[in-house]
């Protein structure tokens, strides 16, 4: 019998609190048992992005209530679970020391495993779960904290090609979003408001693209938006739609130039092999349909598979922490004692140099 691994999985590393029961079988294939996702947007909307002294409270409040709906989903006891895994990093430190302790006092108490698990890595590895993606592939993570290229070559195995020397992708459309008077979060406003703009009208920079290196920068493209809405001030309708739809017209052109030369670099260096090899996109961002379809087409042109898993699972969730977890221990990772440590920033490539704009204490991820 190809018996099953279950775990559970805590995420509470910035704005929703999750619980997630996720089985796996020695074969490499996952299912997912019960999902539970509290967002807190109605929270922090008031305020135009995530407060965290709130975010941390409300995860105290929604945490074991969560935990405990994950497994009567399931059907699964506590005593039967392999194995706990939860989000240590990177994130808002209050949110992580939350979802930690109540994973490590639930394997404390229960005597199960404990791993602790980097935020950015279940992004990495969720298609593996939901597309049986093998390795080595190319991730795309474009987030609110996070915009990167990595190479996955395997779990443990990571190589930042590219990242962010200033904004995040998902921070960029939020501040666009807010500086047009458009709602929170402002990835989906942005996109609503484009569909009935003029993406020519208005010229906006493409930041860094032409560039060898890798690497993205978006608070510039910001800063045009900016002086661009002024220059136009005060604002109609039709400008807002206008602006959003240059500005969402410029980051599908900028991320079209950054993403294939990436693809472009993975077969010159004899990554692709025999066999057709992945661009995998996560983060809140892979859901505008503009970025997707230039993704999709960009793909196709160059002999590349297009995954993007469904949107619950691109944006925070605990099954990705889940199936982090199973995948460490498929994969012959030891567990982590009670003692590990929460860390706001912890990049994926520990080799990876800091950039300009990475903050004093350095990459953030």
């Amino acid at each position: 019998m190809n018996k099953k691994t279950v775990f559970l999985g805590i995420e509470s590393s910035c704005d929703e609190t999750a619980a997630a029961i996720v089985a796996r079988d020695a074969d490499g294939r996952g299912e997912i048992l019960a999902d539970v996702v509290l967002s807190q947007l109605e929270e922090h909307a008031a305020f135009g992005g995530v407060v965290p002294e709130i975010a941390a409270r409300a995860h105290v409040e929604a945490m074991d209530r969560l935990i405990a709906e994950a497994l009567a989903r399931s059907g699964v006891a506590l005593e039967d679970l392999d194995g706990i895994a939860a989000t240590v990093g990177p994130g808002l430190i209050g949110g992580l020391i939350v979802g930690a302790m109540s994973g490590k006092a639930i394997a404390y108490a229960s005597g199960k495993p404990f791993y602790g698990v980097n935020h950015l890595e279940g992004h990495a590895l969720t298609a593996r779960l939901t597309d049986g993606v093998s390795f080595p592939f190319l991730m795309l993570l474009v987030s609110g904290g996070h915009t990167q290229i990595v190479l996955v070559r395997g779990v443990g195995q990571y190589e930042r090609w590219g990242t962010t020397i200033d904004d995040a992708l998902g921070e960029a459309f939020d501040k666009t979003a807010k500086l047009l008077g458009l709602g929170y979060p402002g990835g989906p406003q942005v996109e609503e408001a484009a569909k009935t703009g003029d993406a020519k009208r208005i010229p906006l920079p493409r930041p860094m693209k032409g560039e060898t290196r890798l690497d993205f920068s978006f608070s510039g493209l910001k800063t045009a938006v900016r002086q661009a809405a002024q220059g136009m001030a005060p604002l109609e309708d039709q400008d807002v739609a206008d602006l959003c739809a240059a500005f969402q017209f410029a980051v599908a052109e900028t991320l079209r130039d950054r993403v294939g030369r990436s693809l472009a670099r993975f077969k010159a260096e004899g990554l692709a092999a025999d066999q057709r090899p992945a661009l995998v996109v996560a983060g809140g961002v892979a859901a505008n349909s503009a970025i997707r379809a230039m993704l999709t087409s960009l793909c196709d042109r160059q002999g590349f598979a297009f995954v993007a898993p469904p949107f619950r699972l691109c944006t925070d969730n605990a099954v990705m922490i889940a199936w982090g977890g199973l995948e460490r221990e498929a994969a012959g990772f030891p567990a982590d004692g009670l003692d590990a440590a929460v860390r706001s920033r912890w990049p994926l490539d520990a080799k990876a140099s800091a950039l300009i704009g990475s903050g004093k204490k350095g990459a953030k991820a």
